[in-house]
């Protein structure tokens, strides 16, 4: 059995066996594993289909063909195109609305902490271009879902609208190639692919609270030794960075 370790994954490694994906297993595996199943018997497409556990312990999911993001500056093309924009809105509408009808079991253990109660849903709270999985010109769907927690519709949407519009400071969108003074357009685009109707400054003050709390964690964790979070920190300042760039925004940004 020969084993390809897969790009990125930073916090919890993965790798590649014939058409399957395998990490180690966390204390949330197990619930998220009842998420995708969820969605599986929906026919949800665009997400991975739990095989269950290895003989070490690993959680074994299929595997998803396609093109990801990698490494190299610039990204791809596809990461930066309108239709690809498209086609995320598009793909988290349909997982919000396949996971409102979700009901998570009584022992569920997810990896924010935060318990179900009604009128939330299920986000895959990383949506972002590193997570994409793209073929023949369309988005197959997202991996690495071991973030996702029950949340509200604007807690998912803004981790996405930070991350593909993108919201993120200069540091981080000039080397992947995208244009400068187009970070509003995109944002809107991609909430109107999703059919958002809310106040969209609700995305925006979700948006400061995922930043402000991604910060405090990488930090404290990196705190304590812990190697993949010290590695973690120049991201930390970034996102940070970005932060003070988001809250900055002028109120006709959001409209």
């Amino acid at each position: 059995m020969t084993e390809e370790r897969l790009p990125g994954g930073r916090t919890y490694g993965a790798v590649r066996v014939d058409n399957e994906v395998r990490r180690p297993a966390q204390p949330f595996t197990a619930t998220v594993h009842t998420v995708l199943r969820h969605l599986e018997q929906a026919g949800f497409a665009g997400s991975p289909r739990v095989l269950g556990f290895d003989d070490q312990g690993r959680e074994r999911l299929t595997y998803l063909p396609g093109e990801t993001l990698g490494e190299p500056q610039p990204w791809p093309e596809w990461v930066r195109s309108d239709d690809t924009l498209r086609q995320v809105g598009a793909w988290l509408r349909r997982l919000h609305d396949t996971t409102e009808s979700y009901r998570p079991p009584t022992d569920a253990v997810w990896f924010t902490g935060r318990p179900w109660e009604p009128g939330l849903l299920i986000g895959h709270l990383d949506a972002a271009p590193w997570n994409a999985v793209w073929s023949d010109g369309a988005l197959t769907g997202f991996v690495d879902w071991e973030l996702a927690s029950p949340c509200t519709r604007e807690d998912d949407l803004a981790f996405t609208a930070l991350t593909w519009s993108p919201l993120l400071t200069a540091a981080i969108t000039e080397p992947a190639g995208f244009p400068p003074n187009d970070d509003r357009r995109r944002f809107h685009l991609l909430l109107d692919a999703y059919g958002y109707t809310g106040d969209r400054t609700a995305v925006r003050d979700a948006m400061l609270g995922r930043i402000e709390r991604n910060v405090a964690v990488i930090r404290q964790l990196a705190a304590t030794g812990q190697p993949t979070f010290e590695r973690m920190l120049p991201w930390a300042a970034d996102l940070e960075q970005s932060g003070r760039e988001v809250a900055a925004r002028p109120a006709d940004f959001w409209d």
